[in-house]
């Protein structure tokens, strides 16, 4: 399973890790990523996503339902 957000799509980034002398090697800057579950009324079930905190917020300000509707619209729930 790749380390991507359910909800917004966040994924590992890559950049520099720079050292007291200023080399520069390259690192990933991975996404936080929590496996949570949210209750759907609608569907009166459990969904188990892998979201970031990000996507947490998301949830919390627009709901579960439109989050679900919004992702799968983006392709990234099935």
């Amino acid at each position: 399973m790749s380390k991507i957000c359910q909800i917004t799509g966040k994924k590992a980034q890559v950049g520099n890790k720079v050292s007291h002398a200023n080399n520069k090697t390259k690192r990933r800057f991975e996404v936080n990523l929590m496996k949570k579950r949210f209750y759907v009324p609608s569907e009166e079930k459990w969904v188990t996503l892998r979201v970031s905190a990000n996507g947490i917020k998301t949830i919390n300000k627009i709901g579960i339902e439109e989050a679900i509707e919004r992702s799968k619209k983006e392709g990234l729930i099935k």
